[in-house]
């Protein structure tokens, strides 16, 4: 199904309790310059959770990245510096959710 619209691509990152916290700060700092890196990727902005809800289930950074479209996606999940970034994140993630979906007014 080929739709129109930006592709937006969500990360959740569940880290290990004892991630410690300088190598939480060096995978922010890494995963913020991808877009450096990566021309398919066309914007890029995380936080971290702040909900008053109490449902993130451990889930504590958010990541979203934009894409024209689902083809530069594609690019970006097999990209080198993408890969690179994944193989240092491994040791120090619990869990990970990955959501995307094509923006709609």
């Amino acid at each position: 199904m080929n739709q129109k619209g930006v592709v937006r691509h969500v990360v959740l990152f569940k880290f290990k309790d004892d991630a410690p916290p300088d190598q939480v700060r060096a995978i922010e700092t890494k995963f913020s310059a991808l877009r450096g890196r990566i021309p398919a990727i066309l914007d890029f902005e995380w936080g971290t959770n702040m909900s008053p809800e109490n449902r993130a289930e451990g889930f504590t950074h958010c990541f979203v990245l934009t894409f024209h479209d689902a083809a530069s996606r594609d690019s970006y999940l097999p990209h080198p510096a993408h890969q690179e970034f994944g193989a240092q994140l491994r040791p120090f993630l619990d869990k990970v959710l990955v959501v995307d979906y094509v923006s709609r007014d």
